[in-house]
């Protein structure tokens, strides 16, 4: 079995899914990934359906040198510069709907899944030649991207407990203080 580079609490409710020496770009695809890491998995199929429409658009947070500005990026507090990479949404799509189908074959429910962990990385670049004035040589390279996600069923929701809690709040000495000050001007003036 492949090796992820994240351990799950709970195997039986995760399906995995990954990609090898992909190419397309590995700063557009890693803005896409973290878009939709923690979102829900059909949210996720949905977000990048709309990103591959121009509907919505996926907000560059780290890589953003010389990206545009969209009023489709405002659902991101902060963030105010998106593109629209189709390439690697049809990427990130093909894996979301291969880890759906891994999480129906383990018998886990697809509406509660989400994204739990996604990660990319480079891979070995494809270098070719190009052919330059004066009978130079430069390099003509192109990307490849390794790429993983984790899909996680929500367990089930516990309530919260509504009496007290067993342990108490600790008190400072200040407070402490203040109590036992209190309690001593209460036994004077009650004398």
């Amino acid at each position: 079995m492949v090796r992820y580079n994240v351990t799950p609490a709970n195997s039986e409710k995760v399906a995995y899914a990954r990609g090898a020496y992909i190419r397309v770009h590995f700063k557009n695809t890693r803005e896409t990934a973290a878009a939709i890491k923690g979102k829900s998995l059909l949210g996720a199929i949905k977000f990048l359906e709309d990103v591959k429409a121009h509907k919505r658009a996926v907000p560059f947070t780290r890589y953003n040198g010389g990206v545009g500005r969209t009023a489709q990026v405002n659902q991101v507090k902060g963030v105010t510069q998106g593109r629209w990479p189709v390439k690697s949404c049809e990427v990130l799509l093909n894996l979301l709907n291969n880890a759906k189908a891994n999480a129906t074959t383990k018998g886990l429910d697809v509406e509660k899944t989400s994204v739990e962990h996604i990660q990319i990385n480079y891979a070995p670049e494809l270098r070719r030649r190009t052919y330059r004035a004066h009978g130079r040589i430069g390099p003509y390279v192109s990307q490849q991207i390794h790429a993983e996600l984790m899909v996680q069923e929500a367990d089930a929701e516990v309530e919260k407990a509504t009496d007290k809690p067993l342990v108490q709040k600790r008190k400072s000495k200040l407070q402490i203080a203040k109590k036992r000050t209190a309690a001593v001007r209460k036994a004077i003036t009650a004398a």
